[in-house]
C-alpha cells in the first residue's frame, strides 16, 4: 500500500515578503496548484491515502477559493482517503459544520482517534491548549498491526510547557509506532524513534521566504512485509536559493559579476534567489548591491541582493596620506563609533569623495 505524508502547505498565505502584489497573487495560486498536483500525483502513484499533518491553511480566515479547492480535490478522488489533522494555523472555519465534508475526508480531535486503512492503523491527535499533559502517555496501539501516528508540533525529548505545540518524543518510544508523521517544521527531517519506528517531518511543500530555502515536497510511504518504507519526493513549483558569493580580493563590478554568474550556474531561472555578498573588501572596491540586482532581476522569477561584506581597512595605509581622503579615513577610524557605523560612513564618504554620490 502507498500513502503520501505532507504538511504545512499554508494555503492562502499572503506571500508578500519582497514580492510585488502581482507575484504574490501568482505564488498564492501556485500554492493551491501544488496541493492539487500532489493529489493528482497520489492518483498516478495509486496511493490509497494522503496524510495532511497540519497547517493546511495559513490563517484563521480562509478564502472561499482555497476551501473549495481542497474540498473539490478530495471529492474528485473518492478512491483516496484524506486524513486531515489540524495544526496551529488551522483554527479556522473549514471544519465548523457549515460545509458538507466528503466521506473520504477523515478528521481528528484533541484526543487520540484511530482509523484502519488496509493493514495500517492511522492514529492522530491535535495539540491545543485543551490537550491534556498526559496525551502521549495515553496512546495505546495494537503492536500486531502497522501503526502510523500523526501529530503537528515540535519534537522535544521531555515535552514543553506549551502543550499546544510541543510533545515528548520520549513518551512515544516503545508504543509500537512504525512511522510518526509530523508537521510544523518546514524542512524534511527523519530520525529513529526507537528500535521499531522513525519520526519524520515532511517539511512544507513550497518555500514562502528565504528562511525556507532548498528542496520542498512530500514523503511517499510504502508498506510491505510488515514494514513502512519512506522516501522524500521533491515537488515544489519553485525553489528558493540563498547563494553566498565571496568577493574577497575583488576590486571591480566585472570581477564580482563573473563570480556571481559562476555561483548561479546551476540555479533554474524560474526560481527565487537571494544573493549574499560576503568576504572582506578593500575600501576602494566597486560594489553596488542595487546594480547587481538590476542587472540580474530579469533572469529569475525573483531576486534580491544582500551585502554582508566587511571592509578591509589597514590604518597604516593612510598613516602618511596627506589627501582629504586620508584625513577622512583617519578621523573615522579614530572615532568611538561602533564598527558597523564606521564601515557605513567610510563607504558613503569614499563614494562621495570620488564623486559617485
Amino acid at each position: 500500500m502507498r500513502l503520501i505524508h505532507c504538511a504545512d502547505l499554508h494555503l492562502d498565505s499572503r506571500m508578500e515578503s519582497g514580492l510585488s502584489s502581482e507575484r504574490a497573487q501568482e505564488r498564492r495560486l501556485e500554492l493551491l496548484r501544488t496541493f492539487t498536483r500532489m493529489v493528482e500525483q497520489a492518483e498516478r502513484e495509486q496511493a490509497e491515502a494522503v496524510l495532511i499533518c497540519g497547517d493546511l491553511f495559513d490563517a484563521r480566515t480562509i478564502s472561499v477559493r482555497a476551501g473549495n479547492c481542497v474540498l473539490d480535490a478530495v471529492r474528485m478522488h473518492p478512491q483516496i482517503t484524506f486524513y486531515y489533522l489540524q495544526g496551529n494555523h488551522d483554527r479556522n472555519g473549514f471544519l465548523d459544520g457549515s460545509r458538507q465534508l466528503p466521506e473520504n475526508l477523515k478528521t481528528f480531535g484533541s484526543d487520540w482517534t484511530s482509523y484502519e486503512q488496509g493493514d495500517v492503523t492511522i492514529t492522530g491527535a491535535e495539540l491545543s491548549e485543551e490537550t491534556g499533559e498526559d496525551l502521549t502517555e495515553r496512546l495505546v496501539l495494537d503492536r500486531n498491526r502497522l501503526n502510523i501516528v500523526m501529530l503537528h508540533g515540535m519534537v522535544t525529548e521531555y515535552g514543553g510547557k506549551d502543550q499546544s505545540d510541543t510533545f515528548s518524543v520520549r513518551a512515544l518510544r516503545g508504543k509500537g509506532i512504525d512511522y510518526l508523521a509530523l508537521g510544523h517544521i518546514h524542512s524534511y527531517r527523519q530520525e529513529r524513534l526507537d528500535d521499531r519506528g522513525v519520526w519524520c517531518y515532511s517539511g512544507c511543500m513550497e518555500g514562502r521566504g528565504f528562511d525556507e530555502c532548498g528542496e520542498k515536497g512530500y514523503v511517499m510511504l510504502e508498506t510491505a512485509k510488515g514494514r513502512v518504507v519512506s522516501s522524500f519526493v521533491p515537488f515544489a513549483q519553485r525553489t528558493l536559493h540563498e547563494v553566498p558569493v565571496d568577493v574577497t580580493g575583488m576590486m571591480t563590478q566585472e570581477e564580482i559579476r563573473r563570480e556571481i554568474l559562476e555561483e548561479l550556474a546551476s540555479v533554474p531561472r524560474e526560481d527565487l534567489v537571494k544573493i549574499v555578498l560576503t568576504g572582506r573588501v578593500d575600501l576602494e572596491v566597486e560594489r553596488d548591491p542595487e546594480w547587481v540586482r538590476k542587472w540580474l532581476e530579469d533572469e529569475y522569477y525573483f531576486l534580491k541582493v544582500k551585502d554582508e561584506t566587511s571592509l578591509l581597512v589597514r590604518p597604516e595605509d593612510y598613516q602618511y596620506d596627506v589627501s582629504l581622503k586620508g584625513e577622512f579615513v583617519r578621523l573615522v577610524l579614530a572615532s568611538d563609533l561602533p564598527e558597523h557605523e564606521k564601515e557605513e560612513i567610510l563607504q558613503r564618504g569614499i563614494r562621495a569623495l570620488a564623486g559617485e554620490g
